[in-house]
C-alpha cells in the first residue's frame, strides 16, 4: 500500500496565511479550496477527508 500523501510542515507564516484565507472566506473558490486542502493536509488527514471537506470527488 502506498505511503499517505501530505504537504511539508507548515511554517507558522504560512499557517496563519491560510487560517487567514480560510476564516475570511475568501472570494475566489479556488484559493479557498487550496487553503482548505493544505491545512487539512498539514494536520495529518487523508486524502479522502479532505476530498469530503472541500467537497471534491474521484470522478
Amino acid at each position: 500500500m502506498a505511503e499517505p500523501v501530505r504537504v511539508r510542515r507548515l511554517t507558522d507564516q504560512e499557517g496563519q496565511k491560510l487560517q487567514q484565507i480560510v476564516r475570511r472566506g475568501s472570494t475566489n473558490s479556488v484559493r479557498y479550496r487550496r487553503a482548505m486542502m493544505l491545512l487539512a493536509s498539514a494536520s495529518g488527514n487523508q486524502v479522502p477527508v479532505i476530498a469530503q471537506l472541500v467537497q471534491a470527488t474521484g470522478r
